[in-house]
């Protein structure tokens, strides 16, 4: 493989099998201290002297790494803070080196440069920016939001989320998205003074996320960032044991609602090219090393995922949209030219490369209700 490729596949992939302080902290000490070249050992101590010439090509091979590593997680560093300390203590040495190698000057403007981008010089003393605080995943439901330009979810933006009771009463807490799940019951617990009351009864609450369809699933405290699995029409409930086979679904999710009319008069290309663009936003809010701790971390990965989380459960909102709308048209033959504008949007998005879009209309389709549809088929 080319040198560029194995480097982005060790910098995308070394959470795998070194957790990223730890990684850095093994750059550092392969980087020459001083003049003479020679390296950190394990213990801090400085190992022999490199011969001539050495010094200067580790230097440049760990600036490589290093340049390539922060022009990768730019953005994602301000949420390792352990991090950042390595990578400031590693800047600070090779900034040393400035006056001593007029070689590594274009490397050395370059993280300087970096280094401003992932604001790493002062975390502690820079006030953090005030941040809008972002409905749950609910935003892009809305028309205004859907015109905005989108900014990538992070583990440490804050965001609302209403949890409900067995009695569909409810509670909103302000959470961050990595917060795990013992951390909302907390919150939970405090809106509800149920501290109080645990003080009387051995009955702690558990967390539960349930569908319109009725299935539930208990969350275990240790999870983490659970906003992000809740599908089309899911909400979270706080409820002891005894209470959870009592649980239904909210009123408002088994109702059948009219179809969207909006869809009758819209014209194909309007809808392919709204989808294309709206998914175009949320697909350039996925950093690519979501798609590596989706795939290998599993759970472990949740909290990097948010942004991979969304477009996924928006490909499924697309699907049950489409199946939705058929069904709930009545007539005949306004279902078979509903059925005519969908297949030919999904032509257009396929099209404009849009391939998510075209997939969930496509699976939308393919679903069996609407396969058992054999008049308007025909």
């Amino acid at each position: 493989a080319p040198p560029e490729s194995l480097l982005d596949d060790i910098v995308l992939t070394h959470s795998l099998f070194l957790p990223t302080e730890r990684f850095l902290q093994q750059l550092h000490q392969q980087y020459p201290w001083g003049a003479l070249g020679g390296t950190l050992g394990a213990s801090g101590a400085p190992s022999a002297p490199w011969e001539e010439g050495a010094g200067l090509r580790r230097k440049r091979a760990v600036l490589a790494v290093l340049l390539h590593f922060l022009d990768t997680y730019k953005g994602l560093l301000q949420e390792e803070e352990s991090a950042g300390k390595v990578i400031k203590e590693l800047y600070l040495l090779i900034m040393k080196d400035a006056t001593l190698y007029q070689d590594l000057e274009d490397e050395i403007l370059k993280l300087h440069q970096l280094v401003e981008t992932v604001e790493l010089k002062v975390p502690d003393e820079t006030p953090a920016p005030n941040k809008q605080v972002k409905p749950l995943f609910r935003h892009f439901r809305r028309i205004d939001s859907c015109l905005q330009t989108r900014v990538a979810f992070r583990g440490s933006d804050e965001i609302f989320c209403r949890v409900y009771m067995p009695d569909h009463s409810y509670v909103t807490i302000r959470s961050r998205l990595s917060a795990s799940v013992q951390d909302i019951l907390a919150s939970v617990s405090e809106k509800l003074q149920y501290s109080e009351e645990q003080s009387t009864r051995d009955d702690p609450l558990i967390l539960v996320t349930m569908a319109s369809s009725g299935e539930k699933a208990v969350l275990q405290p240790s999870e983490e960032c659970v906003f992000t699995t809740l599908g089309i029409n899911s909400h979270l409930f706080a409820c002891t044991r005894d209470t959870f086979d009592s649980l239904v679904p909210l009123p408002e999710e088994i109702q059948v609602v009219p179809g969207d009319s909006e869809i009758h008069r819209a014209e194909p290309e309007d809808v392919a090219t709204h989808l294309t663009a709206f998914h175009w936003e949320l697909f350039r809010c996925i950093h690519e090393l979501e798609f590596v701790d989706y795939v290998f971390h599993g759970e472990r990965g949740r909290r990097e995922t948010a942004n991979l989380e969304l477009l996924l459960q928006r490909c499924s909102e697309v699907q049950h949209w489409v199946g939705t709308e058929l069904l709930l048209c009545e007539a005949l033959g306004k279902r078979a030219h509903l059925l005519k504008k969908l297949i030919k949007i999904a032509a257009i998005c396929k099209q404009n490369q849009d391939l998510l879009s075209f997939y969930a209309i496509v699976i939308g389709l393919n679903n069996a209700a609407i396969s058992r549809l054999r008049l308007t088929w025909e």
